[in-house]
């Protein structure tokens, strides 16, 4: 039976529809009146920034805050880590489940230039994985992926480990929970495969099927 994932996102959701239900899944729209865990696996995906009380700091380069969407989705994130079930991360996915288990943000990257656009065009850049990690048996060593945010990991959040890192090393570009079936990626996989599908990056589909596959009872 395919996996039912849930999924938190407020823009662009056909990408991220068109991403779960072509690797296997079934992609249901979270909102207050399923707010459960009774589904395989939950997805977070990419919007505005959280704001930054949530690791202790004032707003210092944070925007478009969206204060009811970081508390709904806090709330989701433990009721996902109670049953230990799977959760990805997707850019403020990522950055959020780094948060929730302690970690902190850089609010505005020093080069965020080389990782957004305010043109609406995604970057193109290179990032490389580390060699224990689920990243590099997908994709190898060093590998292009697309980029549109402003902010990144700083502070690791407890049990978290660093999976990919810009090729500068200047951005953390993927982590995972030592422990839990839990996993977040900088970059924007819905927007690399099936019909958004890219050449000058690699397929963001290979990443979805890895997740999707972990959902399976």
């Amino acid at each position: 039976m395919k996996p039912r994932i849930l999924l938190s996102v407020k823009s662009k959701k056909e990408f991220y529809f068109d991403a779960i239900n072509n690797c296997g899944g079934i992609a249901i729209e979270a909102n207050f009146s399923n707010a459960s865990s009774d589904y395989d696996g939950l997805i977070l995906s990419g919007g505005p920034d959280i704001h930054p009380s949530y690791y202790g700091e004032e707003i210092n380069g944070s925007v478009n805050i969206d204060d009811e969407r970081d508390k709904f989705e806090m709330e989701l994130i433990k009721k996902f880590i109670d049953t230990k079930k799977p959760i990805m991360g997707i850019c403020r996915g990522c950055q959020l489940l780094n948060i929730y288990f302690g970690g902190t943000l850089h609010q505005d990257i020093e080069n965020s230039d080389e990782h957004s656009s305010s043109e609406g065009y995604e970057p193109v850049h290179y990032v490389k994985s580390q060699k224990n990690s689920f990243i590099y048996d997908l994709y190898g060593n060093i590998f292009p992926v697309n980029s549109l945010h402003h902010q990144a990991v700083n502070k690791l959040g407890d049990s978290m480990e660093v999976t990919a890192i810009s090729l500068d090393n200047k951005t953390v570009e993927g982590i995972r929970h030592k422990t839990l079936p839990v996993f977040g990626v900088q970059w924007h996989p819905e927007r690399m495969c099936f019909s958004k599908k890219r050449e000058d990056t690699v397929d963001g589909k290979l990443l979805f099927e890895y997740y999707i596959n972990m959902c399976y009872k």
